[in-house]
């Protein structure tokens, strides 16, 4: 018996549709101004907490700061051109952010105090009940409070019902981003087709009945032309129109790569989706791994905790079980006979004194991940929600 998908509870799925709005002259600019209010209301709420624990010791909470906004909107225009539930929203997201600082306090993470928004760092607003200052309609047409209608390019028909709606800013792209209920995830599949993956540098990813996807690299590719525009920005003086066109250039460029890994990942995570009912991967830590400063950049470009994540999401709607283990010592470990053999990151073949196997590195890793999958509880690895 190859896995268990007995005891997976069913669980309301949610999914999220990205179409690009097209505003004209007068709709961007409101656009505009309504983000940068949002942006100036989350940092003035962060303001407000932070000096208030800095002279009293005194904790703000999200219902004072939401009371304090009912009243500064009377006095402050652009605060009264606001939608009341996305700003409520925008002090929500605050809220959260300190509640994850605690948490991580509390763990003994590095804490990670909240930071101020700086200027384009702040790119988008949530409206958390739709009809209530903005609707999505299936002719390609979005109402917004104060803005009115925009044009939607619906590329394809969202699913199920919309519970939300994010408005958020790319360059000079605008998007708008539904969040749907989309009922609950299908039973598990029956077919007893299983795949085992490592993701690596040297190959995207490695199966473990030896095949092999090749790494695109889009953001070495486009390295020559981030530098180019970087030091264009540079060379402009801060705060200008100049600089902020230059600031434009380069973040097309970023997105071009963005948008060209993001393809990429949804392509390959389809494939493997359609092919495996029960697909076992690493449960990898990549925020330690880009502390590498000569693996840090190849390990971004190749994305791999997005493609882990479209994968795993791709498979819970398909009906597909997805299983991630410990990666300790995969690529360590024969797996013909399950003698360690230490090597260097450098060493990229599976050579075993012990029982003779001669493999590549990741193919051996990924039999190994396989192996793991066949006995690990099911329970924390198979993500399930009542």
């Amino acid at each position: 018996m190859l896995f268990m998908a007995c005891g997976v509870r069913s669980y309301t799925m949610r999914k999220a549709f990205k179409y690009r709005i097209y505003p004209n002259v007068n709709q961007k600019r409101e656009l505009e101004i309504m983000l940068e209010t949002h942006r100036r209301l989350y940092n003035e709420c962060l303001g407000q907490r932070k000096d208030a624990y800095e002279t009293s010791q005194k904790s703000i909470k999200y219902t004072e700061q939401s009371a304090w906004f009912k009243a500064e909107r009377s006095s402050n225009g652009y605060y009264a051109q606001l939608n009341f539930s996305s700003a409520q929203a925008t002090m929500r997201r605050l809220q959260r952010s300190f509640e994850n600082f605690f948490r991580r306090v509390k763990s003994g993470e590095k804490p990670g105090y909240p930071r101020f928004k700086g200027y384009g760092r702040f790119t988008s607003w949530t409206y958390p009940a739709v009809g209530d200052g903005c609707r999505l309609f299936d002719s390609g047409k979005l109402r917004l409070q104060n803005i009115g209608m925009v044009k939607v390019k619906l590329h394809r028909p969202w699913q199920g019902e919309i519970k939300t709606l994010s408005i958020k800013q790319e360059a000079d792209h605008w998007y708008v981003i539904a969040s749907c209920d989309v009922g609950d995830a299908p039973e598990p599949r029956a077919e007893q087709t299983t795949v085992a993956i490592d993701v690596g540098i040297e190959h995207f990813l490695s199966t473990d009945d030896g095949q092999h996807v090749s790494n695109p690299t889009y953001l070495k590719q486009s390295l020559k032309k981030l530098r180019v525009t970087g030091r264009s920005v540079s060379r402009k003086k801060k705060g200008g129109s100049n600089r902020r066109k230059a600031v434009h250039q380069l973040q097309k460029v970023h997105r071009k790569v963005a948008n060209q890994r993001r393809d990429f990942h949804h392509k390959e995570a389809s494939k493997l989706v359609q092919r495996y009912a029960y697909i076992a991967a690493e449960s990898l830590n990549i925020k330690s791994m880009v502390r590498n400063s000569r693996l840090s950049r190849s390990i971004s470009d190749a994305g791999w905790n997005q493609f882990l994540g479209i994968l795993r999401s791709k498979a819970e709607e398909a009906g597909s079980v997805f299983v991630d283990v410990d990666p300790k010592h995969t690529s360590q470990d024969c797996s013909e006979c399950g003698a360690r053999v230490h090597k260097k990151l450098s060493v990229r073949w599976h050579k075993c004194p012990n029982c003779g196997l001669k493999l590549q590195r990741d193919v051996n890793a990924a039999r190994n991940i396989l192996a793991k999958a066949r006995y690990e509880p099911l329970k924390h690895n198979v993500r399930h929600q009542a």
